[in-house]
């Protein structure tokens, strides 16, 4: 199961963990080992790059930044490679990612110069982008017939747990997810309520917004811990956020429903 159609596939820059993913997934397919475990040690991962961004060794949490980002992937294609789509991985690896998110950047406030006041303002400036991506993104998602539902266009009703799963973790994951989402979503619906009538967006338009997904997000970041930027990366995406009214402006003036 794919998720966009053979004509909606794009270059996904923030999907370099993909390659990784399939083989990996593929072997796992016939073993005990299940999404929410994959979920669980991408969390894993984050937690140790935040140790190694707190004792100021850069290189090693750039490498488990980027390692948290390829796992990220595998438990998506682990969930398809065994045909058990889940409200629960999903709404669990969407909380884990914006709490690493936070966490990431809170540990670089502590190490470097930056304000904390800018450093929230940085984060909330990290998940409206990230927001943007997935909303275009899910609009496609959901036009490909047979591909992955499990994310919608509107998050607004508790969905019924699927085969293998507990509606009563479907209830409170969502909840969750709904709680710390549900600004960046009402906001991005707001400047940009018509999106969801299009029935497709141009590849290259959706690879450019794809430098605005989490997995190159983590990558810019990386790369600026890496090179000795880091008191860079607070003020970096907060100004990155102008491509959110370009992003949407070119939308709007080019692609109409």
């Amino acid at each position: 199961m794919s998720k966009l159609s053979e004509e909606n596939k794009f270059l996904d820059l923030s999907d370099y963990g993909r390659p990784f993913a399939v083989p990996i997934a593929n072997r796992l397919k016939n073993t005990r080992f299940t999404p929410i475990h994959i979920t669980l040690l991408f969390g894993v991962s984050g937690l140790i790059a935040i140790y190694f961004i707190l004792q100021k060794q850069y290189y090693f949490a750039g490498f488990f930044i980027i390692l948290k980002s390829i796992i990220d992937a595998i438990d998506g294609e682990l969930a398809r490679a065994k045909n058990t789509p889940s409200y629960t991985g999903r709404y669990l690896d969407s909380v884990f990612d914006i709490i690493l998110n936070f966490l990431f950047l809170m540990a670089i406030c502590f190490v470097s110069n930056a304000s904390f006041w800018l450093t929230l303002i940085s984060f909330f400036c990290i998940q409206l982008q990230g927001t943007l991506y997935n909303y275009y993104y899910v609009i496609l998602r959901n036009k490909t017939e047979g591909g992955d539902s499990t994310s919608k266009i509107f998050e607004y009703k508790t969905p019924k747990a699927l085969a293998g799963e507990s509606q009563k973790s479907v209830n409170i994951l969502f909840f969750i997810y709904t709680l710390v989402y549900g600004v960046f979503d009402k906001i991005i619906h707001l400047l940009d309520s018509d999106a969801y009538k299009l029935k497709t967006f141009p590849n290259w338009f959706m690879t450019c917004i794809s430098l605005f997904g989490l997995g190159f997000q983590l990558f810019l970041i990386s790369l600026m811990l890496a090179t000795g930027y880091i008191e860079y990366i607070v003020p970096f995406f907060i100004w990155y956020s102008i491509l959110i009214f370009v992003f949407i402006g070119i939308r709007k003036c080019f692609f109409k429903p």
